[in-house]
């Protein structure tokens, strides 16, 4: 058994030992008992470690070496199990190193606060001699970091004179865990000598920071290190991830195209990195190189193809998750990503399948929410909200956005009323809350119950301040909007408030307001001008409409042009040449093929915030 366990043929150990137990009157000696513990802990069977637990159950107190192999087994084990090693340990009146480093193991396993205390009182009990064991002073370190205690970690990391490099890797990955990865850099270039863990956690450190400072330090590293470490694949899958999370894609792709063995780690570090740097296509790309994708990489796919919210993407999505093992389904983070992949690219009705059979809770009821909320229907968001109610979900602040956001395209007042009443008074004075309220009542036609809600914020802010001139312009109120527009500080004032109130002025037909309004603007975006030439051609002034069109065309790229723009240009010119036509009372209809469909121009109502 025991060559069988260092040769890490665990399984074998064990169906020897199972062999063994067969025969008539079998007797186990602890030096069996230790190595069939051991093969149980390396291959993580929880179910055969716990048979042979209760197979000599009766002698554990008097054998401390399967009471160490026993600790050592459920150390290996997760889901909560390393509480039983806590509990044999408890067992033991004097422990030795060994016991207390297989504890320390396990309690670094849990990582809560109770074994942080646990591990502070058994390391102040032990013998000073015990203090002299590096091995169990890293566990000890291990501990303290991994339970978030940081500064007990550095005191006794300082304290010891003599440190060795697991010590520091400790320390190191400690650091990144509480979010610390400069410190976990400051602490690397004390070593003299890094080995191939060290420098895997320096990678994994500036990948944290993802910054130019990071991003040299990473290269500068990489080039001194022993080219044997270029063998060592999972440094070089953090090699990747630093690299790509500072930014360097070029880097990161020459190195990742020059390796010859690739594990999936690796792709998952560049598909990461290409969704990062807002590069999904080359993610999915990747994707369709690799032959058996597991449960990462086809998370990071669905990733991606959220991103990229093309129908595209969206086949693709349906594609893969046809294909894919049904224990991925069981994944929640699968499920969420491609339930995300599936709203993003517009398929809300696959996603509404897929959400009844997944764990409901109130993040999943959001998203599909705001895929309704995109699609412009309304009424599903509603029936969720009652589903909701059903479920004995408590809802939260992004719910009640979009419930909200639902009633403004509805429209209905009386429908409003009721649901807004029922929203709790803590999230009604949320700045969000308010201002989606504002924007409400303004688009239902409650001008009063708009601002009355506006007159009661102490401090509006920039998206208050909007919604309210939006309100006033969409109620034929431009004077009022204009008024409040004045009244917005010179630092809040952005594109919103500037095309909130050339749209008022617009259907109001305050032109010359408008004037004045759009020459003071000192940043003219492409909303802007639209806006104000609607607000001329409204007004059926055509040549200065067309002198605005022509400014706008002669400093800008026609590729900059986008398709609001666009649209509203090819609706000015047709009602010029309307315009010049029925002066001259003359009709050619050869021109008038080549003018594009502009009737949803005339219907603008609003503009969105």
């Amino acid at each position: 058994m025991k060559l069988f366990n260092d040769r890490k043929e665990f399984t074998k150990a064990l169906e020897l030992f199972d062999k063994y137990k067969e025969t008539n009157n079998p007797i186990f000696s602890s030096f069996m008992i230790t190595q069939a513990l051991k093969a149980s802990a390396n291959i993580r069977d929880f179910e055969r470690g716990s048979t042979i637990h209760r197979l000599i159950s009766s002698r554990i107190k008097d054998d401390p070496y399967i009471l160490a192999s026993l600790i050592h087994f459920y150390s290996y084990i997760k889901n909560n199990i390393p509480n039983k090693a806590i509990d044999l340990f408890n067992e033991i009146k004097n422990p030795d190193a060994i016991i207390i480093i297989l504890l320390l193991n396990a309690c670094s396993l849990l990582g809560t606060n109770e074994v942080l205390n646990l591990a502070k009182k058994v390391s102040s009990q032990i013998p000073k001699s015990f203090y002299s064991n590096l091995r169990l002073l890293t566990s000890l370190l291990d501990v303290l970091m991994k339970c978030g205690d940081v500064t007990y970690a550095q005191l006794l990391f300082d304290r010891t004179e003599k440190k060795i490099l697991p010590m520091y890797g400790v320390m190191m990955k400690g650091y990144i865990k509480n979010n610390m990865a400069n410190k976990a850099i400051d602490l690397f270039h004390n070593i003299k000598d890094p080995d191939e863990i060290i420098i895997n956690l320096l990678f994994n450190a500036c990948a944290e920071l993802g910054n130019d400072e990071a991003l040299n330090l990473t290269k500068q590293i990489s080039l001194k290190m022993s080219k044997l470490f270029y063998l060592n694949l999972r440094l070089l899958t953090s090699l990747l991830d630093a690299l790509m999370k500072c930014g360097d894609v070029e880097c990161a792709q020459l190195l990742f195209n020059r390796s010859e063995k690739k594990i999936l780690p690796m792709y998952g570090a560049m598909m990461k990195g290409y969704i990062k740097n807002n590069m999904a296509n080359k993610a999915i790309l990747l994707f369709n190189e690799i032959k058996n994708p597991d449960e990462i990489v086809t998370n990071l796919l669905f990733n991606a193809c959220a991103e990229l919210g093309n129908d595209e993407a969206l086949n693709l999505t349906k594609k893969v998750s046809s294909n894919m093992p049904n224990s991925f389904y069981s994944n929640y983070r699968i499920s969420t990503s491609l339930f995300d992949a599936l709203i993003k690219c517009g398929d809300c009705s696959m996603a509404e399948i897929l959400f009844s059979k997944m764990e409901k809770s109130v993040i999943n009821y959001g998203n599909l929410m705001s895929g309704f909320i995109k699609g412009n229907n309304p009424k599903k968001i509603l029936d969720l909200f009652n589903q909701m109610k059903i479920d004995g979900i408590e809802p939260d602040l992004i719910i009640y956005f979009y419930i909200i956001k639902s009633l403004s395209q509805i429209g209905d007042y009386s429908i409003s009323q009721s649901i807004i009443k029922q929203i709790p008074n803590y999230f009604l004075i949320n700045d969000r809350i308010e201002s989606s309220l504002i924007d409400m009542w303004g688009k239902i036609g409650n001008v009063d119950r708009a601002k009355e809600i506006f007159e009661k914020i102490l401090q509006p802010d920039s998206t208050t301040y909007a919604s309210m001139i939006n309100t006033y312009g969409l109620n034929g109120m431009g004077i009022r909007a204009i008024e409040l527009y004045y009244q917005v500080s010179s630092n809040f004032i952005n594109e919103a408030h500037h095309t909130c109130v050339l749209n008022a002025c617009s259907h109001s037909g305050l032109v010359d307001q408008a004037r004045s309004i759009f020459k003071n603007i000192q940043i003219k975006t492409d909303k802007i001008y639209t806006t104000m030439i609607d607000c001329l051609s409204r007004a059926s002034i055509f040549e200065e409409a067309q002198n605005l069109i022509d400014e706008f065309e002669r400093d800008h790229s026609p590729v900059l042009l986008n398709d609001g723009l666009n649209k509203t240009i090819a609706y000015f010119r047709n009602e010029l040449l309307v315009k010049h036509h029925s002066e001259r009372n003359v009709f050619f209809p050869n021109e008038w093929l080549h003018l594009p469909n502009v009737n949803t121009i005339k219907s603008t109502k609003h503009i969105e915030l």
